[in-house]
């Protein structure tokens, strides 16, 4: 890993920071709620899965996109079911991009496939912090998710990440059908005593098609109550609190320091590239048009406001990406500089930190947070160096779609 910083400053500008995200669409089961790309089995592609995706980043590296690497994480689906293709897979992510000396590599894994031999290589290799899907440690409530773990198994992946002595966050579900209060205050418990610094804590979402949206429409699993998950956030945000890890983010919770650097590129308008079939991929106006002039891509359109970002995904199937990892993306969104502000401010107030005035302003969106400020739902605080920032109330956060919603459309909610 270099730093791009430490540059000779005869070198030119410094490079433009983007953070690397690599989809791994393999599980060993589909869960019952999941609708992220990813395929049960597979194993013939997984080797040629990660050529492909070395082929591709390495292709992007031409175009100075790879020179300053903040963060790297590498999601999915479960990127541990690789096994030695994963530390490849890896070694060669090192080789390619201009990694930051301090920069933050994920792995995403799932107590099935949390081994002790290949989280030592992995952490050898430079990865500094591990994504582990939990979701509960109540067994019930991990069969009605779907899951392929036990809370035993759980225990067991905990205590394999601890004893790396990598860095690692856990994710839990709440709002789960049959969950009770009993069972959400003991999962919460024991992710606090299992030594990661960090934790994820999402309401259950009924995703149209997964096996869990045909289990809920034929009556055979009742739909999840958006009040006891609510309920459920509320006791999280607590609980998490008194133990030293305070919410910084809609659903992200840590111990000073250990916040989500990747994450927090997603919500502060960084640059991102995605390699792997459906990553999601946002680049500036500028880094996008010498990628699309190169690779014969539709590029920005001429317009006032000027285009300043572009948001695209390449939705080609896993078969598909192994044949022809380069091809080109599906739709590109093109946003404009005032679209961009009203993505900025909105993508700000998912976290405890809020926006400057100047941000709500920029965005056109002061007349849309005095509206919510009077429903109750955001506020302005002072920060400690007098900055009037605006941010979310306890309400604004547990009905924060109605907030994002007025603040991108930068109308009045309280008007009729």
């Amino acid at each position: 890993m270099t730093d791009p910083a430490a540059s000779s400053p005869l070198a030119g500008p410094a490079p433009e920071p983007v953070s690397l995200y690599v989809h791994v669409p393999f599980c060993v089961s589909k869960c019952a709620y999941c609708d992220f790309y990813s395929r049960a089995g597979g194993e013939a592609l997984r080797r040629p899965f990660v050529d492909a995706a070395l082929f591709e980043a390495g292709h992007w590296s031409h175009y100075d996109l790879l020179d300053d690497v903040p963060t790297l994480y590498i999601g999915g689906g479960t990127p541990t079911l690789l096994g030695d293709d994963l530390v490849r897979l890896v070694r060669g992510l090192i080789e390619t991009a201009r990694l930051r000396a301090d920069a933050e590599l994920t792995v995403e894994t799932n107590p099935e496939t949390t081994d002790a031999a290949l989280v030592a290589a992995l952490v050898k290799e430079g990865v500094n912090r591990f994504s582990l899907g939990v979701q509960s440690f109540d067994d019930d409530v991990l069969r009605t998710l779907g899951r392929c773990h036990d809370a035993e198994r759980a225990r067991a992946a905990t205590r394999i990440l601890r004893d790396s002595g990598a860095g690692f966050s856990i994710d839990l579900i709440c709002g789960v059908p049959g969950q009770t209060t009993a069972s959400w205050d003991a999962t919460l418990e024991e992710a606090v005593r299992c030594g990661a610094r960090h934790l994820s804590v999402y309401p259950l979402t009924v995703e149209e098609g997964t096996p869990l949206d045909a289990a809920v429409r034929a009556g055979t699993v009742p739909a999840p109550d958006p009040d006891d998950a609510a309920d459920m956030m509320l006791a999280a945000e607590m609980a998490l609190a008194a133990a030293g890890m305070p919410r910084y983010e809609v659903a992200s919770y840590a111990q000073p320091g250990h916040e989500s650097r990747h994450n927090l590129v997603y919500w502060t308008g960084g640059s991102y590239l995605g390699v792997g079939p459906h990553a999601a991929s946002m680049l500036t106006a500028e880094q996008y048009r010498r990628v699309a002039e190169g690779e014969g891509w539709a590029t920005p359109p001429a317009s006032e406001p000027p285009c300043a970002r572009a948001r695209f995904t390449r939705e080609a199937s896993l078969e598909e990406y192994v044949r022809r990892p380069l091809a080109d993306p599906g739709p590109v969104e093109f946003l404009d500089a005032d679209e961009t502000a009203r993505e900025d401010a909105m993508l700000g107030l998912r976290t405890t930190a809020g926006i400057t005035a100047a941000q709500a302003d920029a965005a056109g969106a002061v007349e849309a947070l005095v509206g919510l400020a009077e429903q109750g739902l955001v506020r302005v605080t002072e920060s400690a160096d007098g900055e009037s920032r605006w941010r979310t109330t306890e309400q604004g956060w547990l009905l924060g779609n109605r907030v994002f919603e007025a603040v991108w459309t930068a109308e009045d909610p309280s008007r009729p």
